[in-house]
């Protein structure tokens, strides 16, 4: 035991001795796992998930977040009692306990989850320089001019990259680097806060946000997996025949998508990784498991319900069931300069064909062998889709508008007549600290991961290497992080984690449940009955997710590499489990 884990024991012993107000004190002054957790679920997915929650159901999907984030933090807390009752590593009790298979594959996911989804961080965090703060002109300007950008990305990755790096390295050495580490993530998440709760407080100042609407969203409606929200439902039945047919299925199919995606950015498989390792690495044990919970509900829940309500409260003033006075025009040509109309292009292209399969015939039919050519032949397209919408009723063109993502440069932008010149500060701020927090935290993780995967548990230098690791694939995001490859990479990485995560829930349930390792400390009675439903609740909550997200992948071009990685997963697993040692107590 540390001189640290000695001290912080006994300033919690001490605490306790004293009553409930100094045993807050107390939680307060320790607490650090919770808000690791809160840095990496408040990053990209998540803003991106909120954004569109709020566009496509308003504030009546709320309650999404809500529940997913409550069977995270029931998972989570078991994963914590486990750990700090054992004072084991979960990786080795995996394989001795459960089933190595199991094991190897938890850590191989959260390894490879942790290098592609770095890189999207780094292209937000590039985003909101060049589109919020301007940076980036100023880096070309000085260089001379650089059209591509190019120079712009590598400076400013590498300045990203540095930094996070520095700020890991502080969290493997113990003392004040450790403790200053932990005041700038606190820091950090406190941030991304504050700037987010100002935008809804000026939006409720201007009284745009219905309080009573927003507090309904939060009571769960299951219904919603099949229905749409009540104010595009209302606008899908006035349309008639192939409109409403072709809007209500595309509707259908992409809130079930954003359901799916926004429910997975709540707690990832990487993050089932991070908690058990970040609270052995602080030297807690058996006395800090109520620390522990009380962490991961004030240090993640708490932030992540309030960052991510506030988005959906603001995404949706915005733009649910609302469309910009362009789109709205009956001009083909002040059509073609909505915001909306590029996003809406495709599915507008698409609604075409279904009522008039030879409408693109003679556009398709166009030569693009030059690059004028090219251009000529998109114009041509273009200018079919703005014809159409010029013709399309405006709740057809609300409907279309609600497939549209809008990003947080658009919504800086129409909360300008409430926010001032303070939009793109306030939400440039708040996405750059999501960015920025999720990369340092997806870069300690995979130190932890790497120094564990190669039995170098407690080696500095190892977890500075699988950190640094991270770091490089993010530096090269503007190089790997384009085109197909990132439909490709976000696959792979999606389908593992949507797999693993279930079995992950499943993997720690079966470890609470085994007295060979918890021994003693294994929840008896009534109080293991409680702990199982929960945990059975989690468990087919992630389920769900999973199956719904591999039906949807199996559904792509993709679907027999997602199918066979499945299978052969599975057989893995039952291998795993029928080679697994067994002795008499089992």
């Amino acid at each position: 035991m540390t001189n640290k884990t000695f001290r912080d024991r006994e300033i919690l012993s001490n605490a306790q001795d004293r009553g409930p107000v100094a045993t807050l004190g107390a939680f307060l002054r320790l607490s650090g796992p919770g808000w690791l957790q809160s840095a990496i679920t408040l990053g990209g997915g998540s803003l991106g998930g909120a954004l569109y929650l709020g566009v496509i159901g308003g504030s009546s999907m709320l309650w999404l977040q809500l529940v997913a984030i409550i069977i995270g933090v029931i998972m989570l807390s078991a994963i914590s009692y486990v750990t700090l009752s054992t004072g084991r590593r979960p990786y080795g009790a995996i394989n001795e306990f459960v089933n190595p298979v199991l094991g190897v594959s938890w850590i191989t996911a959260t390894i490879l989850a942790n290098m592609i989804f770095i890189l999207p961080q780094f292209s937000l965090c590039f985003d909101v320089l060049d589109k919020n703060f301007g940076a980036v002109g100023s880096v070309e300007s000085m260089v001379g001019g650089d059209p591509s950008g190019q120079t712009a990305k590598i400076v400013f990755s590498a300045i990203i990259a540095l930094m996070a790096f520095g700020i890991v390295c502080m969290s493997f050495k113990p003392g004040w680097a450790a403790r200053l580490f932990d005041a700038l993530l606190k820091l950090i998440v406190g941030g991304i806060v504050v700037c987010f709760v100002l935008a809804v407080v000026f939006l409720t100042q201007q009284n745009e946000i219905n309080w009573t609407e927003a507090l309904m969203g939060f009571v769960p409606d299951f219904s919603q997996w099949w229905n749409a929200a009540p104010k595009l439902a209302e606008r899908i039945s006035e349309l008639e025949g192939t409109a409403n047919s072709y809007w209500s299925d595309q509707l259908q199919q992409r809130q079930r998508s954003v359901m799916i995606s926004t429910t997975a950015t709540a707690v990832g498989i990487n993050m089932t990784f991070l908690l058990p390792y970040s609270m052995l690495a602080r030297g807690w044990d058996r006395p800090f498991r109520g620390l522990a919970r009380w962490d991961l509900i004030t240090g993640m829940a708490i932030p992540f319900i309030v960052v991510t309500s506030c988005i959906v409260l603001a995404s949706a003033n915005a733009f649910h069931a609302k469309i910009d006075d362009d789109f709205k025009s009956r001009d083909p040509a002040v059509v073609q300069q909505s915001r909306l109309f590029n996003g809406a292009r495709a599915s507008i292209r698409s609604r075409i064909l279904k009522e008039n399969p030879a409408a693109f015939a003679e556009v398709d039919a166009m030569p693009t062998g030059t690059e004028d050519e090219v251009s000529a032949k998109a114009l041509a397209a273009n200018a079919l889709v703005a014809d159409f919408v010029a013709g399309m009723s405006e709740n057809e063109r609300v409907v279309a508008s609600a497939l549209v993502k809008p990003n947080t440069e658009a919504l800086a932008k129409t909360l300008e007549p409430v926010l001032g010149d303070k939009a793109n500060l306030v939400f440039g701020l708040g996405v750059l600290g999501m960015g920025f927090s999720t990369i340092i935290i997806l870069m300690l993780i995979n130190g932890y991961a790497v120094a564990e995967i190669f039995n170098c548990y407690e080696s500095n230098v190892i977890r500075i290497l699988g950190a640094l690791a991270a770091g490089v694939v993010g530096f090269c995001w503007f190089w790997i992080w384009t085109g197909d490859s990132k439909t490709y990479l976000v696959i792979v990485a999606s389908s593992f984690a949507a797999i693993l995560l279930p079995i992950a829930y499943f993997t720690f349930m079966a470890l609470m449940n085994n007295r060979n390792l918890l021994g003693d400390e294994k929840p008896s009675g009534a109080r293991m009955s409680i702990w199982n439903l929960l945990m059975t609740i989690g468990v087919l909550g992630a389920l769900v997710q999973s199956v719904a997200s591999i039906s949807t992948m199996i559904g792509g071009a993709n679907g027999p590499y997602v199918m066979g990685g499945v299978v052969t997963f599975l057989i893995l697993a039952i291998v795993g489990f029928s080679a697994r040692p067994r002795d008499n107590n089992d």
